[in-house]
């Protein structure tokens, strides 16, 4: 995982239970587990705007591992318009 800061949420799979999993960099207990991953992004940025008050990101993981998509936290958001496709 990249180095975040504390309010920072990842969306992993979870390859021994199925599902995916929610948890803080260097955490030893996930903070959520879902059974699909839009559900565990839903979760994810619940933790962050209650948490961390809307600062901090969610990073989001394919099943290959690689990180795909990030989302800001409200206390984040630019103004400008997101231009991802």
């Amino acid at each position: 995982m990249a180095k975040g800061n504390d309010n920072d949420r990842y969306v992993v799979p979870n390859s021994d239970r199925g599902g995916w999993d929610v948890k803080k960099e260097d955490a030893k207990r996930v903070s959520a587990h879902e059974p699909t991953k839009k559900a565990a992004e839903k979760r994810a940025k619940e933790i962050v705007e209650n948490t961390g008050r809307g600062h901090g990101e969610v990073r989001i993981q394919n099943k290959d591992g690689k990180f795909s998509d990030s989302d800001s936290g409200s206390k984040n958001e630019s103004p400008a318009k997101d231009t991802k496709h």
